[in-house]
């Protein structure tokens, strides 16, 4: 039998059945594995793939929806991958086309790494900002931030769905509701009483990812990261919005170092929506 042409190969949806096969495509690339982290996108969000002839898959993607779920407000595309043995043959390019025709009139964002920037930019993506990765041990020292904190409770779920939604712009309980079970840790800020900020650690590799970060303000921020620190003996890593040039520049001299930059791209809008003022980091770059 002649093996089929990628072109002819169907996009399907992938499940979490599809779990270790992306979890290998990964591998392929040179990526961690992050097997916990696909489970938790593929589960909240949607999986888009070809199946490869010969076993495992070509290519993935996953896009995750935000807002009124027969009419999103926003889309999110991560984890886009196509194996190293198919690359440079317009794999990549015919799965996003798939997926941003799939989104019909729903605006999409992504954050691009400098090699899969050149691609979105062909497809009509804009870059409307940008996002540095830090990663590294936690040193506390200096002056403390004042701001009271302490792990999330269950009562406190509504209070932090409220928070969250102001501040993204729009309503992502399906995500906020899996962090207890994504996370290792869920911490809230509080003054008086009121919930100021929150924010989760999970793990991936021998990291614990910060995120997502949603605070009042920069020291509450930081009083959110030194907490989650302090509950973990692992390297942090998390990918704060540049425009946050003070929270990153502590976190640099608490031993947080550079690792890289994404750009932060969107199609169909020209910013995001909510405060970015009160939102330093995503869940995952993949989630937006």
């Amino acid at each position: 039998m002649p093996t089929p042409s990628l072109a002819s190969l169907p996009i399907r949806r992938l499940t979490l059945r599809d779990l270790a096969a992306c979890a290998d495509l990964s591998e392929d690339r040179g990526w961690p594995r992050e097997e916990h982290k696909w489970g938790f996108l593929l589960t909240a969000g949607k999986g888009y793939g070809i199946d490869d002839p010969d076993g495992g898959l070509v290519s993935a993607c996953v896009i995750t929806e935000y807002g009124p779920q027969e009419r999103p407000a926003l889309a999110a595309i991560g984890m886009v991958l196509v194996a190293e043995r198919h690359c440079r043959q317009g794999v990549g390019r015919r799965l996003m086309r798939h997926v941003v025709s799939a989104m019909g009139t729903t605006p999409i964002t992504l954050h691009a790494t400098p090699y899969g920037r050149p691609l979105y930019e062909e497809l009509g993506f804009k870059v409307t900002g940008r996002a540095e990765m830090v990663s590294g041990r936690f040193t506390p020292g200096g002056t403390q931030p004042a701001v009271a904190t302490r792990a999330a409770t269950a009562e406190d779920l509504s209070a932090i769905l409220r928070l969250d939604e102001q501040v993204f712009g729009t309503d992502r309980t399906h995500i906020v509701t899996r962090l207890p079970a994504f996370a290792d840790q869920l911490r809230v800020a509080e003054e008086d009483g009121r919930i100021i900020g929150y924010a989760a650690a999970w793990p991936n590799m021998e990291t614990h990812v910060v995120g997502p970060l949603i605070a009042r303000d920069t020291s509450v921020a930081q009083a959110l990261i030194a907490s989650l620190a302090a509950h973990t003996d692992r390297p942090l890593r998390t990918d704060i919005d540049v425009r946050h040039t003070e929270l990153l520049a502590w976190a640099k001299e608490r031993g947080l170092a550079s690792v890289g930059f994404n750009s932060v791209m969107t199609y169909g809008i020209t910013e995001l929506p909510g405060d970015w003022s009160r939102r330093f980091a995503p869940v995952t770059v993949a989630a937006g």
